[in-house]
């Protein structure tokens, strides 16, 4: 290491050290002298001293190191206790920040120089952030908090041990990403009840949507009528939601076709566009025809996690995705648009990505459009009936009549690319 190499990393232990001083002098400015547990000398000297040690540490072993954070918090831990014998209720968090700064600081001076820095960064935002911290635990609910921790659990600890290859005929099942759907569906009502709960109901089940369809427009329909079926007076936004994140799925539908496949992509536009078009006039108008959600428990959400149904939506889909392989393949060459209108029954983009592959070569353009489209059709009509089936009553016939009019302006606009192309 050259001695300008060394001197950057110093320098970056140093600012690292610095930048918390000078975060926790601010936070504790009003404080007495002698009352003060560090401030931006201490933290900066703290820092300077860590990348001294990681230094060492690259040329004599971690020894020099260890020794440091030792005598640190040594320190650190003997003014702490002085300071708690005059002040029974003093905190502990300044005692933390200088034994995060020695160690970002001595990661600094062993060459990680982009992790320290983004490190010291964070650092110091939790340091700042402490009253929003705390308003935000105060105001968040048992029910909630149970809730992210089992959305952890089902995606950080169960999905990675779940095995990623196919079962079944035609290897249709995979445990992988059945659970992934289930996460998803989890992950999208989780996040319709907070956008719901902080931005209301109006623009909080259009944000979701709009995110939804990007993710899983098939997920936001189940959570958004399990919504709609527990939060009656919410059905009227929810139904605009389901068809916002269909809108959205018809427009990344078409993005992702036309990117692999331009000539494709250029014949989808006119039947895809016309749907998304057809279904942002049917959400507009659903969200305008919306109830007054500001009635006495109009806006009560239930619970932001339910797993069960999460499940039984997985299974669902396994059991579609299952019968369709199978009639596939009593299918044989009767045709490739009732291939694609079963393929439509679990998932659009697996269809689309075999269209892609195979349109302008094995199969004609205009027939992989067609079958996209049809896809598309099929997928619209069971996002009705999972609406139908999860909540009914005038959700279903608010989403019904808008995706009758997304499937003739599709049909329209598919009579019009026949004739273009």
């Amino acid at each position: 290491m050259d001695h300008v190499e060394l001197f950057e990393r110093l320098a970056l232990a140093l600012a690292i050290g610095v930048l918390m001083g000078v975060e926790r002098g601010w936070d504790k400015r009003e404080d007495p002298d002698g009352h003060r547990a560090a401030g931006i000398r201490t933290f900066a000297l703290i820092g300077l001293l860590g990348g001294v040690c990681g230094w060492f540490a690259q040329s004599l072993g971690g020894l020099p190191l260890l020794g440091g954070f030792i005598a640190v918090s040594a320190m650190v831990v003997s003014g702490y206790i002085m300071r708690a014998r005059a002040r029974p209720e003093v905190g502990f968090t300044t005692e933390i920040a200088e034994l995060a700064a020695f160690a970002l600081a001595a990661l600094a001076a062993l060459g990680e120089g982009q992790a320290a820095a983004a490190g010291g960064v964070v650092a110091t935002a939790f340091l700042g952030a402490k009253d929003t911290l705390h308003n935000l635990v105060r105001k968040l609910e048992a029910l909630e908090l149970r809730a992210v921790i089992k959305l952890l659990l089902i995606s950080v600890v169960l999905l990675p041990v779940l095995p990623n290859q196919g079962f079944g005929p035609g290897e249709v099942l995979n445990p992988y990403k059945l659970w992934l759907l289930v996460v998803m569906v989890a992950f999208i009502s989780f996040l319709g009840y907070f956008a719901i709960k902080l931005a209301g109901p109006r623009i909080g089940s259009l944000l979701t949507g709009v995110f939804g369809g990007l993710a899983s427009s098939t997920a936001l329909t189940v959570s958004f009528a399990r919504m709609g079926r527990n939060t009656p007076a919410m059905q009227a936004v929810l139904s605009a939601g389901v068809v916002v994140a269909n809108t959205t799925m018809y427009v990344r539908l078409w993005a992702i076709v036309f990117v692999l496949n331009q000539p494709i992509g250029v014949r989808l536009a006119v039947p895809l566009g016309a749907m998304a078009l057809a279904g942002l006039v049917g959400s507009w108008v659903l969200w305008r025809a919306r109830e007054d959600e500001t009635k006495p428990g109009a806006t009560a959400l239930s619970n932001p996690f339910e797993l069960g149904m999460a499940m039984k939506f997985a299974v669902l889909l396994a059991v579609v995705m299952l019968a369709s392989q199978i009639l596939q393949s009593y299918a044989g060459s009767a045709g490739l648009y009732f291939l694609s209108a079963l393929a439509g029954l679990a998932d659009v983009d697996a269809i689309a990505l075999s269209m892609v592959q195979m349109g302008g070569h094995e199969v004609a353009l205009t027939v992989a459009a067609t079958s996209i489209t049809i896809a598309a059709f099929v997928n619209t009509g069971v996002k009705v009936a999972l609406v139908g089936g999860l909540c009914g009553g005038d959700m279903v016939r608010r989403v019904a009549w808008a995706m009758a009019g997304v499937i003739a302006a599709g049909a329209v606009g598919l009579a019009a690319e026949r004739l273009m192309f």
